[in-house]
């Protein structure tokens, strides 16, 4: 089957939960993990009778997410809504936005081996969610969890201008970092704050005419947003190779099966039946509200990278690291602040410091580590009053967990590394007195052996024997 011929098209949808405290319409709360059907109100549940109210919030974030990607902000809105029944939307309809959506247009940058593309927007705009069906938990029955129901959401929709999964898998990644960033969403997937929806077709190259989509939905990973896609692709082509025709439908991404499974015929727009809210207001969002926003934003992450770059001397690889988690970056920023090794701050916050973090599954801010404690322990590194294994190693989580000064812990440990060439000599002696044989295959041109010999002092001497002195002495013995 000769599958280069084919070009694959998609759009991504993807829903971003906001970080209000309270559902869309009502006062709700959208806490994660709640006993089910605990966060419900007569609003909720769609009750005869009940009037919403939209949470100012959920559009102050939307305008900050639609300035931060570059979008026209729409000055007149209105929520409509959108009817289709679903077991777990209790109303029987959704408040969503139709013909104005908040945000129109705008970008998302990715890069694909080095090579940046810029990925082209469609819309932003605002809705709520719906509920949550169990059908796990019994047989034949299922479950409606209705918690979720109502909690504000934003769909961003790309235009139909991605071609491999590869940038799909990019443009996700960058997209979950921004609405991090700028703090209108946690991104977190496992607990479905973000999801994606890729609505992917087929066609030969060349041809410019879009093929039937199919709408793969729900996908909870960034990694399974990619392999679903690769899974929907092989799946058309095979179909199309083998005489078949794809049909407009919504499918599920099986994780254990590595396929995609049909649900549904896919409905047309006007199936819905849009019409105004006549519950809601339609609201107008002013200029001053947009400037407003805009000054409250954060400097941007790929922004950020090149300052870092420009004022700091910092390496295109060290600046797009520091700048994947803002509460890092502001960390490295406020570190910079008082110590002017900035190479050095962003090796130790990119090694030793994020290895901790992951190791405890922690953020930055979750800790008590502080500025001017890891300037004081570089500055003990620089000085060479300890070195780096010993700092990253055993001095740093007693920093954070204690916070203590770093040359106090130092002291207390014993851990001051000494210049004594004396004492040094000692170990160096030692060392080679112990080891002929690798003594041996050193003389014989196993000159590689002289890390081995620098761990054993090391070792020796309990971190504290300055490493240049040792291989010095190391190296003038061995070769004498």
């Amino acid at each position: 089957m000769d599958t280069s011929k084919y070009e694959a098209v998609i759009g991504l949808e993807v829903h971003a939960q906001l970080q209000t405290n309270t559902k869309l319409f009502c006062g709700d709360s959208i806490l994660f993990g709640a006993e089910p059907n605990t966060q419900v109100s007569p609003i909720t549940l769609g009750h005869p009778g009940t009037l919403p109210k939209t949470n100012t919030k959920a559009i102050d974030f939307a305008v900050k997410l639609g300035l931060a990607c570059n979008c026209e902000i729409v000055e007149k809105n209105y929520f409509a809504r959108k009817n289709y029944f679903y077991p777990d939307l209790p109303k029987g309809y959704q408040i969503s936005q139709h013909t104005t959506p908040i945000c129109k247009g705008g970008t998302v940058p990715i890069k694909i081996d080095g090579v940046e593309k810029i990925i082209q927007l469609n819309r932003i705009h605002i809705e709520e969610d719906a509920g949550k069906s169990i059908h796990d938990l019994y047989d034949n029955e299922t479950c409606i969890d209705l918690n979720r129901a109502g909690t504000p959401l934003l769909e961003i929709v790309t235009e139909p201008c991605l071609h491999s999964s590869e940038e799909a898998f990019q443009y996700v990644t960058e997209l979950r970092k921004l609405v991090r960033w700028i703090g209108v969403c946690d991104g977190n997937m496992e607990q479905g704050s973000l999801r994606c929806d890729a609505n992917v077709s087929i066609r030969l190259k060349g041809e410019t005419t879009l093929g039937t989509k199919v709408e793969v939905k729900n996908v909870n990973s960034i990694r399974n947003v990619k392999r679903a896609i690769d899974a929907e692709i092989k799946r058309m082509i095979e179909l199309v190779e083998g005489g078949g025709t794809v049909t407009q439908q919504t499918r599920s991404y099986d994780v254990n099966t590595d396929k995609t499974i049909g649900i549904r015929d896919k409905e047309d727009a006007n199936d819905y039946r849009y019409f105004a809210d006549p519950d809601l207001n339609p609201f107008h969002i002013t200029q001053e509200f947009v400037s407003s926003i805009q000054a409250s934003l954060p400097t941007l992450p790929n922004k950020l990278a090149e300052e870092f770059k420009q004022e700091f001397g910092l390496s295109d690889y060290d600046a797009a690291q520091l700048c994947e988690d803002k509460s890092i970056a502001d960390f490295f920023n406020k570190t910079a602040a008082i110590n002017s090794n900035y190479k050095g701050i962003a090796n130790f916050i990119l090694g030793p410091v994020k290895q901790y973090l992951n190791e405890n599954s922690l953020s930055i801010d979750e800790i008590s580590l502080q500025a001017n404690n890891l300037s004081d322990l570089i500055k003990i590194i620089d000085e060479g009053k300890v070195n780096f294994s010993v700092a990253s190693s055993k001095i740093l989580p007693i920093i954070i967990a204690e916070n203590k000064s770093p040359l106090q812990v130092a002291q207390e440990l014993n851990l001051l590394q000494t210049n004594d060439s004396n004492e040094i000599e000692d170990w160096v002696n030692t060392v080679i007195q112990n080891m002929p044989d690798k003594v041996a295959e050193y003389k014989k041109g196993k000159k590689g052996l002289i890390g081995l010999f620098v761990g054993e002092v090391k070792k020796l001497s309990k971190g504290k024997a300055d490493p240049k002195i040792v291989t010095d002495l190391l190296t003038s013995k061995l070769n004498s």
